[in-house]
């Protein structure tokens, strides 16, 4: 009997080696996770802001001119005499047919739709039409236009008839081509903020904990943004000015570490 008591307790030391052993191994992980989730709540977020002057590689020009009056024929006479104008205008700038965009005429009844009202308009027809330049020779189309308004200034080609008017606005299109290089090196400047904080805070920076590229804005150059998040993305943006500024904000979170 003595015998077999001796034996259970051996059998029993082994077992509360086990338990030990186990408990020690469990703080331990316990332990270890409570330090990498403590490391993981130290982080920083910072910003990285790139900016550049690039040019415009589109022009967009639209030519509208419109006439009012009562009798249809002589209307679409006078149309097709202020087009003719226009496209005379275009061919002296050398502006090259395959650029021109010719929209179709729009003819509206002021009458059609009064019902036997008593306000009537002076015309009962307006006839419209609109001519529009597409090209990537910005620099032609800039010079272009200010010789059309010293015209329109002199009563000359279209500034006979008050309704001509233009809107000229350019576009830049190559987004793609630079957005990588742009976007490398926003990162590299919000790696240097992060790099300064640490130093300051006595750590130095870990890995990434979380990324965003920023979203492009491009507006007319000189127009002036203030630093933080850009608006919504603007890939093709149009303005007045053939210089633009591309701009592009990143968020870079980065680890903490001692």
């Amino acid at each position: 009997m003595q015998t077999g008591s001796g034996s259970r307790e051996g059998l029993a030391v082994p077992g509360a080696l086990f338990i030990a052993l186990g408990l020690i191994l469990g703080g331990w992980v316990l332990g270890s996770e409570i330090k990498e989730t403590r490391l993981s709540d130290r982080y920083v977020t910072v910003k990285g802001l790139v900016e550049m002057t690039v040019k415009s590689d589109l022009a967009i020009w639209p030519l509208k001119y419109k006439e009012a009056g009562d009798d249809l024929a002589s209307l679409y006479a006078k149309t097709e005499m202020y087009k003719q104008a226009i496209l005379k205008f275009l061919e002296e700038q050398n502006i090259q047919s395959s650029e021109i965009e010719l929209g179709m005429v729009r003819v509206v009844d002021t009458q059609a739709n009064e019902y036997g009202s008593g306000n009537r308009a002076p015309r009962r027809y307006i006839v419209e039409q609109q001519i529009t330049v597409h090209t990537s020779r910005v620099d032609q189309i800039a010079a272009a236009s200010q010789k059309t308004m010293e015209s329109l200034q002199k009563g000359i080609v279209l500034g006979s008839e008050p309704n001509v008017g233009q809107g000229l606005t350019y576009k830049f299109t190559g987004l793609n081509s630079i957005k990588p290089d742009m976007i490398t090196e926003a990162t590299k400047n919000a790696r240097a903020a992060a790099d300064r904080f640490a130093s300051d805070s006595g750590s130095k920076v870990g890995t990434i904990r979380q990324a965003n590229q920023g979203i492009f804005s491009i507006t007319d150059a000189g127009q002036g943004t203030e630093p933080g998040e850009p608006g919504e993305p603007s890939w093709n943006s149009t303005g007045s000015t053939v210089m633009k500024t591309v701009r592009v904000v990143t968020s870079v979170q980065y680890y903490l570490e001692k």
